[in-house]
């Protein structure tokens, strides 16, 4: 058992003292996403929303995220990555703090956007910070980190958040949300000032390729617009499905999508630097998640049996634990090519765009169609993102023959 834990803790070695600041950073901001999951059942139950209109609220925070994510790429290349993360983590404590008082549906549109504008500019800064603090034969072990705070955050905010809305009430979750964010500020304005920190990877690049000229890039984007709308399910329409179909608690949904942020802290470094060594490609295995993934949406319609929750959310967190590191680091990797911002930018992006399509879309078919025929779909999308991930792969490929 020592041997094991010793050998688990040598899968952090040799990370920068910068990047774990992010990652402690990162796990104080997540801690408080704890309104995300509980967002969808927050609009029906306390604001009586119809599921179109939450549908179109979502559609609201996924647009919100584009422009921050576009915004923050732009801010990132003209004034720098510090900066912006500072003003996004200021700004969103402030907004989230502010949301608990809109009550109109109209309003609540308004507000999750301006929400999600100013929080979404934190992304690409981030991924930039990161790369800049890594030595290049670490970046995809740092993006697991970050993923790991992340992670970390989300498997303590849902339990912690069902458990406020049992004792308390919704309110709660968005003066935590706001508070954390602003703490998190606040450590990222002490330890993480340009002035004490050594950047390790500087990469300057003197005649910049554009991105969205990046052929082989855009059909990446296009399969993690797939995929990010596949993931998302897990925050908007399934939760319902556990509340509606399977009878759970608050508190027991906070617990099941607690597992999943549980489970990535366990497991996911060790995989990935297993997975580092094997010969696989960064665009093979992100098939293999993105596989995995839409296998957890197929398995809900064989059985009744509760059970079949876990089972999918354990197939749902290895996909994600290969898809998200490796598509990242496939990312950064690329951007080395052009303006990082911009490319950056875009990879956030690809999941904003999820938001608007995703939550929507999913709300809307379950309203219409049903859970068993909203899984069956969500898997043929996965199909078609393994699919353009293949495409993706074999492209690489002859491209280095040539």
């Amino acid at each position: 058992m020592k041997t094991l834990f010793k050998n688990y803790l040598n899968t952090f070695a040799g990370l920068s003292r910068a990047v774990w600041w992010l990652a402690l950073i990162t796990l104080i901001n997540r801690a408080g996403t704890m309104v995300i999951p509980f967002l969808s059942l927050y609009l029906t139950q306390s604001l009586n929303f119809s599921l179109s209109d939450v549908g179109w609220i979502m559609s609201a925070f996924g647009l919100g995220s584009v422009v921050g994510s576009w915004l923050g790429g732009r801010l990132t290349d003209k004034i720098g990555y510090y900066k912006v993360m500072v003003y996004s983590l200021l700004g969103t404590g402030i907004l989230f703090i502010a949301l608990q008082y809109v009550s109109t549906f109209i309003g609540f549109c308004l507000g999750i956007f301006l929400v999600m504008l100013v929080a979404d500019m934190f992304r690409p800064a981030t991924f930039v910070a990161m790369s800049a603090y890594s030595k290049p034969e670490n970046k995809t072990r740092s993006v697991t980190l970050i993923r790991l705070a992340i992670n970390l955050g989300f498997s303590a905010g849902p339990a912690i958040g069902g458990l406020i809305i049992t004792t308390l009430s919704y309110k709660g979750l968005f003066w935590v949300d706001g508070v954390t964010c602003i703490i998190a500020a606040i450590v990222l304005i002490n330890v993480l000032n340009p002035k004490s920190t050594e950047v390790l990877d500087d990469v300057t690049v003197e005649h910049p390729e554009s991105a969205y000229r990046d052929k082989s890039f855009i059909i990446f984007l296009l399969a993690m617009v797939l995929f990010g709308v596949i993931f998302l399910q897990y925050f908007s329409t399934m939760p319902l499905y556990y509340k509606d179909r399977h009878l759970l608690t608050e508190l027991e949904i906070g617990i099941l999508l607690g597992m999943n942020g549980f489970l990535i802290f366990v497991f996911e470094m060790p995989l990935i630097k297993w997975l580092e060594n094997t010969r696989r490609t960064k665009t093979g295995l992100m098939l293999i998640g993105a596989v995995l993934t839409a296998l957890s949406f197929l398995v809900l319609n064989f059985t009744s049996w509760a059970g079949i929750l876990v089972v999918g959310m354990l197939l749902m967190t290895f996909g994600e634990m290969i898809a998200f590191p490796f598509s990242n680091a496939f990312a950064i990797e690329r951007a080395k090519k052009g303006n990082q911002g911009e490319y950056m930018a875009l990879y956030s992006i690809s999941f904003s765009i999820a938001h608007i399509i995703g939550h929507n879309a999913g709300m809307q078919m379950t309203d219409q169609l049903g859970f068993d025929n909203t899984w069956h779909i969500i898997t043929l999308l996965g199909a078609v993102c393994v699919f353009l991930l293949f495409i993706l792969k074999r492209n690489l490929s002859l491209a280095k023959q040539k």
